[in-house]
């Protein structure tokens, strides 16, 4: 009995939670709305769920059948929040209405049936098959987000990737719990089933928490890529031509380094060099045989290196900023990548060469 009740406040806890915080980003002033609002979805949709917690029993047959359905209605949500995040010009168009054809058709079938036992097994099934779905179609967007911001920026968007990865797997985590709990029979596991309602509800707490408080104190997640911009596949032999927009392209790093700017993309970089940028970027990710973000961390990671061992007064903070990193996590990756050392101790090596 202690137990329930405990779980009863948790959800209270939960639901409370998520709806103020859904309130906050409908109304908060933010140049991402859609985000924002897909999120405030997400929660919302959430939280009716989670009303199960505390409200164990609906009479009225529409509200339940809603609040069963609402389900299918989560990851969508939240598939089309991820699309949102990693593309600043992802929109909201007609077609992405069919991602709810699924909800429409098991409430129209629950609440015919009165969640009859039958109905409530299909919707089961459906359920878990469709979770999956968008899992893996998450990870696929991820997966491509990555390809396409190494070929495309020089900006480092590791951490919105690392971020809605990290996520992912929670939820994946807190699946395993409740895919867990299905196989216990109520009647014989009553204690271990209380206990592991109890952990899904902890869990789910500590996750909401956890997610909203990222989105809100670490607004570079919403920065995104294009999402027009498509992979490279095709791979041109090397000819005269191709050697001499190489060069050219090495002789413009070297002597106007763009990659001193930050927010440097291919587009910018193909502008500079007139050139079209799918022929700058077969030309950076083929013949030489780098993504964009390394290739120009290259650069970046060379000046380093002269200012570490030329100019000791200045600071390894004020290096980073001057050659064009905006994170001192990135200049440290990208710096051990390339020399195998920290800042740090090339500069100290470097004395002592």
């Amino acid at each position: 009995m202690t137990t329930t009740l405990l779980i009863n406040d948790i959800g209270k806890i939960i639901v409370f939670l998520m709806i103020l915080l859904s309130i906050f980003l409908i109304t908060v002033k933010s140049t991402k709305k859609l985000s924002n609002y897909l999120f405030a979805a997400f929660l919302l949709v959430t939280a009716f769920h989670f009303s199960g917690m505390f409200l164990l029993k609906i009479p009225n047959n529409t509200l339940n059948s809603l609040k069963i359905a609402s389900v299918l209605l989560q990851m969508p949500l939240y598939y089309l929040y991820v699309k949102s995040v990693c593309y600043f010009n992802f929109k909201l168009e007609r077609k992405h209405l069919l991602h709810t054809l699924l909800f429409i058709g098991l409430f129209i079938v629950l609440f015919v049936t009165q969640v009859s036992e039958k109905s409530y097994d299909i919707f089961q099934i459906i359920a878990k098959v469709q979770y999956y779905y968008y899992i893996i179609a998450v990870f696929f967007t991820l997966s491509h987000f990555k390809k396409l911001y190494q070929e495309n920026y020089a900006t480092n968007h590791k951490i919105i990737h690392k971020w809605l990865f990290q996520i992912t797997i929670l939820f994946l985590i807190g699946n395993c719990f409740v895919l867990f709990r299905s196989f216990l029979l109520p009647e014989q596991n009553s204690v271990m089933l209380a206990n592991i309602n109890l952990l899904i509800s902890i869990f789910a707490l500590f996750v909401i928490c956890w997610f909203v408080l990222k989105a809100l104190y670490q607004p570079k997640l919403f920065l995104g890529i294009d999402k027009n911009l498509t992979t490279i596949k095709t791979v041109k032999n090397l000819t005269a031509e191709t050697e001499q927009t190489l060069q050219l392209l090495s002789e413009y790093l070297t002597t106007e380094k763009p990659y001193l700017d930050p927010e440097l993309s291919l587009q910018k970089l193909a502008i500079g060099l007139n050139l079209p940028e799918k022929q700058l970027s077969q030309l950076i990710n083929k013949h030489i045989g780098k993504h964009f973000f390394d290739y120009i961390n290259e650069f970046r990671i060379n000046d380093a290196k002269t200012l570490l061992k030329d100019q000791p007064h200045l600071t390894v903070l004020e290096i980073l900023y001057k050659i064009g990193f905006n994170s001192k996590s990135s200049f440290y990756t990208a710096f051990k990548k390339e020399t195998h050392q920290t800042p740090t101790a090339y500069r100290k090596s470097a004395e002592l060469g």
